[in-house]
């Protein structure tokens, strides 16, 4: 009796429970038979069909098919079970553009993104990928020939500014996604380029109303960090035109660790905003040290840079707690989620990995016709994700304005 009750109560848990890990169950097996078109009529084809067994009739060599009338009777069957169209229409066909020296660790894990996404479709699919040594005009120009030649129509392409570039001055007729550039920042009018890049400076713009009558803005010598500093000094002053509010400004060197000199008793940035563009592990440094040095600060802004759980490991929550960061990883999908982290990838917090996903999700919606897993807009081929403002709390990420952990 206990025994029965206990199944009784398991039995529910069984019935319902679900998993994203891939099951041990073993692969059933295949016969495949290399039936005769005379002999074996629709009754017959029917009859294995219902006994389980699926169709495909490669098992006929091109020497068996070599009569007219065979190959007739072949074309029939094919087209009574639409064999041939469901794998035309069905099978998904990515290209894949890598400059390794450019994009190193992204090189792999984009790869991975892709191929995720294509398995979790659970439908044949086919992803090749092509390597570039550096993005140079030639190096890009053959690659794409190649994948011409081999007859993609789609292609990811994880390049740099300066290969998007060279690859709109070529505008090939073949559908390109690039997850790494935003259109805003390109010249071109191409109807086969795609971009999927975040737009850092509608995050700028979101996050400025936030700012305060002073704004202190940091930021490294990369080209992103150069360009939103001057992006958000401009826009900021542009807002405040008929208010007295300043900007400061400190581009901070890879190697300094200490910020003594730009904030320890320097009452002009005192009780000011402070708009951090800098990668993690710096923001982590400058962060902390605005508390060390008394800045009194009103609130912390970043973009996408520094939405990464990493933050929440390396700083206090008292240095932190006055942050607001702007997010576009606003969708989620379990499946994707679980497919990618089997493949130690991720797409949660990595924009990249985001992006890439999104992109070769919208290409399968071309492709195929299929309802997108991503609810995004595609908007003069700029994909437009939505921005909301969260905050790093004690142990996670929360929306802006909630209180609480």
């Amino acid at each position: 009796m206990k025994k029965l009750y206990f199944l009784t109560l398991l039995f529910p848990a069984v019935l319902f429970a679900q998993s994203f890990l891939i099951s041990n169950i073993p692969i059933p097996k295949t016969k495949v038979e290399n039936l005769d078109p005379y002999s074996c009529n629709e009754e017959c084809l029917r009859k294995y069909l219902n006994n389980g067994f699926i169709f495909s009739f490669l098992a006929l060599s091109n020497s068996d098919i070599e009569n007219k009338e065979l190959k007739k009777e072949r074309e029939k069957y094919l087209s009574m079970f639409n064999i041939e169209r469901n794998i035309k229409n069905n099978k998904l066909r990515i290209a894949l553009l890598l400059p390794y020296k450019k994009i190193a660790r992204y090189a792999a894990s984009t790869t991975n993104a892709s191929f995720a996404y294509l398995m979790a479709k659970n439908r044949p699919f086919e992803l090749k990928t092509y390597k570039i040594e550096d993005e140079t005009h030639q190096d890009i120009f053959n690659a794409l020939q190649q994948i011409q030649k081999d007859d993609f129509n789609y292609v990811i392409a994880p390049l740099t500014q300066d290969g998007e570039d060279i690859v709109s001055k070529i505008n090939p007729k073949i559908n390109i996604y690039f997850p790494t550039i935003n259109k805003k920042d390109t010249k071109t009018s191409s109807e086969y380029l795609y971009y999927g890049g975040i737009d850092y400076r509608a995050q700028s713009d979101l996050l400025l109303n936030e700012s305060t009558s002073h704004l202190v803005i940091f930021y490294d010598s990369s080209s992103i960090g150069e360009q939103l500093s001057e992006y958000q000094e401009r826009m900021f002053k542009h807002k405040n035109i008929s208010k007295s509010s300043t900007v400061s400004k400190f581009s901070i060197p890879q190697r300094t660790t200490n910020l003594e000199k730009q904030l320890k008793d320097n009452e002009k940035i005192n009780g000011g905003s402070f708009f951090v563009n800098t990668p993690i592990i710096k923001s982590g440094m400058i962060i902390s040290q605005l508390t060390l040095y008394d800045t009194n600060a009103t609130n912390i802004l970043s973009t996408q840079t520094n939405y990464n759980p990493l933050l929440l490991s390396m700083t206090q929550y008292q240095d932190r707690k006055k942050m607001i960061i702007a997010n576009s990883i606003t969708q989620n999908n379990d499946v994707l989620i679980e497919t990618n982290s089997l493949l130690g990838n991720d797409i949660v917090f990595d924009w990249i990995n985001y992006t890439t996903t999104v992109g070769i999700d919208y290409f399968t919606y071309l492709i195929n016709g299929e309802k997108m897993d991503y609810e995004i807009e595609n908007k003069n081929n700029q994909m437009m994700y939505p921005i909301k403002l969260i905050r790093p709390s004690v142990s996670r990420f929360i929306p802006y304005g909630l209180t609480g952990e």
